[in-house]
């Protein structure tokens, strides 16, 4: 991050209510530009204002986060082994549900049970009713209390205090008592399903090594993989984790990356073949020399990218936490009046029973079943994609899959597989065979496209020294000087802006679905070579199934010629196709769709997105412009983490449909959560001010609809692979 931007661990943080409210506190701190408090992975990411002192605006939102919830202390984050470290020592010592908690527990239900069937005077009955209550709620009060001289009312603690001690008021001693019993179970329930969502999702994610074994001077060493040096050579026995990004020297094996990519196939690699970290050795003995520091290997990448998609929020989330914000305070007015008004313009009315009533009203009000479960729900998406090799850079980006109307794909390396095969070699006159594949190969000899790739490997031989001067013209070609003689490589158009003329007769002969590499030496035409692509495996049923998950429409974008790119998106069944496109012109024809989307009725009503699928180096400007950017076969490339909202770690396309499926599943299972805590508070606050409901009920409203709800969010975190249908 850079030095504006910070995150850290919260520790002593058990309210989800209370962390909607630091977040909305701390945002007020005037050198706070951006922050974001997440109750679900218990951390905050903070954006100073330029110039502004991270240390002494910690320092203030420590005042407030303690303030708002005692014993809140916020931890700066530490390099990735450390924290893993420090999370580890913190869940030994910081479990969930202290002893003492439980102890007190079942002797305020031991005095509670005998308060009932032992025969006792109402006095010793009261005051045994009393010592239980103080025994299971006092913590409860004394923080409710506590809030209140620091100028906090509507807080769970606040309204159980009050609905219990209202009931000891009109003489409902055993309710007020069994109320607070059964909240307190219930918030431990409530916490132990939150640690163990929490525990599942740091397990799942726990792709990172403990250590490297490396050679020093002769001898192989244990150390921890950030104390690796470019260059080192490490040693992977069968079992152990790739520490970091490296090629293989020595050895080979069989290696298992479904921790990156999802492909649950192992991979084999022998010498020279490059091997990521996170991955895992299953069998042979690899020497590997170290390319990337830890700090900026593959598994540090994909971590943090996890570990910061819960800072893009949702627009559910941003609603649910608005909403809280109000929904609280209104339900406590709306019980004042239950518990006044009656008694007063109603004849005959009892003002106790009508407080009885505003109690069950206090009861149910708190809304931390929707403040938890729906962001858990969101990062249960985001980890359970991550899973099978999808990354997701946030719960907007997961919500906005959801809503997808045009799915643009670019054509070479992600329709195609990008891998080319020279097909023809057609020479003009007086040139030969040889002299124009070398001309070629010395021209496309520091190209990083997939054309210039397949010319290195089909003419190795091909000496290409003496290159004096190299320009790489975007989207046309190349032009290049060697041996004093200026050779041009590449489409129509740079043969055209440099005023070469390609003789007619020089199309005869050639495969209408190749891509054409025209050259020309010193202003003259020399010929061209014919390089074919091949289709990928599975891009056709993907077309079919994203078709039949509600997308309206699919488009391919290509810089290839009108035949090459017709013919395959005919192959695939791509509604529609734009050839002959320059990086520039890629963009505007994604401007185009757009403002074609936003112009339907039907696309327009419902916030249609359109997605651009590309390899996500070259295609970085179109990726950035669209609704939703996504980067396919993008294991341990940096520019493409860089520029997508979402990356697919491996080239298989139905990748695609995978993450479209985790976020319907995702968003049906957050609208069950809003659905069904909504709907069970309403019924029980609509019985309880008609007197049909009491207490127990208004406690099952609260607690227990949360714990119901966090145990549903939790099932995302180990989706399984499904087939998704369309819905809408």
């Amino acid at each position: 991050m850079g030095d504006n931007k910070n995150r850290f661990r919260i520790e002593g943080l058990s309210c989800a209510n209370c962390a909607a409210q630091i977040e909305e506190e701390l945002r007020t701190i005037p050198q706070v530009k951006d922050l974001t408090v997440e109750f679900a992975t218990q951390s905050m990411h903070i954006e100073l204002h330029d110039g502004q002192d991270i240390d002494a605006t910690m320092a203030e939102a420590g005042r407030i986060a303690s303030r708002i919830e005692p014993g809140t202390v916020f931890v700066p984050h530490q390099p990735l082994n450390q924290e893993r470290q420090g999370r580890d020592e913190h869940n030994v010592r910081d479990l969930p549900v202290e002893i003492q908690d439980i102890v007190r527990l079942i002797l305020g239900g031991i005095l509670f049970v005998a308060a009932i069937f032992i025969p006792l005077t109402a006095l010793l009955k009261r005051l045994l009713f009393g010592i239980a209550y103080i025994l299971i709620g006092g913590d409860v009060v004394l923080i409710a209390v506590r809030n209140i001289l620091r100028g906090k009312v509507f807080d769970e603690n606040f309204l159980m205090t009050v609905a219990t001690m209202g009931a000891f008021a009109i003489n409902e001693s055993a309710e007020a008592v069994v109320v607070m019993l059964f909240y307190q179970i219930g918030e431990i329930f409530q916490k132990i399903a939150v640690h163990r969502s929490r525990k599942s999702i740091s397990e799942l994610m726990d792709i990172r090594p403990d250590y490297a074994n490396v050679w020093r001077d002769g001898s192989l060493l244990r150390v921890s993989p950030d104390e690796v040096l470019l260059g080192d050579r490490i040693c992977i026995r069968p079992g152990e984790k790739v520490p970091l990004d490296g090629v293989v020297e020595d050895g080979e094996g069989f290696i298992d990356s479904m921790a990156l990519t999802g492909e649950s196939e192992p991979a084999r690699v022998q010498k020279d073949d490059r091997i990521y970290s996170g991955s895992i050795n299953l069998d042979g003995l690899l020497t590997v020399k170290v390319t990337t520091r830890f700090s900026e290997s593959t598994v540090a990448g994909i971590l943090n990218l996890v570990e910061n998609a819960t800072h893009k929020k949702a627009p559910t989330e941003q609603f649910i936490t608005k909403f809280a914000k109000y929904y609280t305070p209104v339900v406590v007015f709306v019980a004042v009046l239950l518990a006044i008004a009656p008694p007063i313009f109603i004849d005959g009315e009892i003002f106790s029973v009508w407080l009885h009533r505003a109690l069950v009203f206090l009861v149910v009000s708190c809304p931390c079943a929707l403040v938890i479960s729906i962001p858990l729900g969101f990062f249960g998406g985001i980890a359970a994609a991550s899973r099978k090799g999808i990354l997701i850079k946030g719960g907007q980006y997961l919500e906005a899959l959801n809503k997808v109307d045009t799915v643009v794909f670019d054509k070479t390396g992600t329709v195609t597989e990008g891998v080319f095969e020279v097909s023809q070699i057609i020479p003009e006159e007086p040139f030969n065979q040889n002299e124009l594949v070398e001309f070629a190969s010395v021209a496309e000899s520091h190209s990083s496209h997939p054309i210039a790739k397949s010319l290195r490997k089909a003419y190795p031989d091909v000496s290409v020294e003496g290159v004096t001067e190299y320009q790489d013209r975007s989207g046309a070609g190349v032009r290049a000087i060697w041996k004093g003689r200026v050779i041009l490589a590449g489409n129509e158009f740079l043969m055209r802006s440099e005023g070469v003329n390609i003789p007619d007769r020089s199309s005869n002969g050639v495969e209408s679905t190749a891509t054409v590499l025209h050259i020309a030496v010193d202003g003259a035409y020399a010929g061209m070579i014919t390089v074919s692509d091949r289709i990928k495996k599975g891009v056709s049923k993907t077309i079919d199934d994203l078709k039949k998950m509600g997308v309206r429409r699919t488009v391919m974008l290509s810089g290839d010629k009108k035949s090459v790119a017709e013919s395959v998106a005919s192959a695939v069944g791509i509604d529609e196709v734009h050839y002959e496109l320059l990086p520039a012109q890629k963009v505007e024809v994604l401007e185009s769709l757009q403002r074609n989307i936003a112009g339907s009725d039907i696309s327009r009503k419902k916030n249609r997105k359109i997605i651009y699928v590309g390899d996500g180096i070259n295609d970085a400007p179109v990726i950035a412009r669209a609704d939703i950017g996504v980067a396919m076969g993008a294991l341990g490339s940096d520019a493409a983490i860089e520029a997508a909202d979402v990356v697919l770690m491996d080239d298989d396309p139905e990748k695609l449909v995978q993450a479209i499926g985790v976020a319907k599943r995702t968003h049906g299972v957050v609208w069950q959560n809003i659905a069904f805590a909504m709907g069970v508070k309403l019924l029980v606050l609509l019985l309880g001010a008609g007197g049909l409901s009491g207490m127990w009920e208004a406690v099952f409203a609260d607690v227990g609809v949360a714990l119901i709800a966090i145990l549903n969010a939790a099932r995302l975190i180990r989706m399984p692979g499904e087939k998704y249908s369309k819905r809408e």
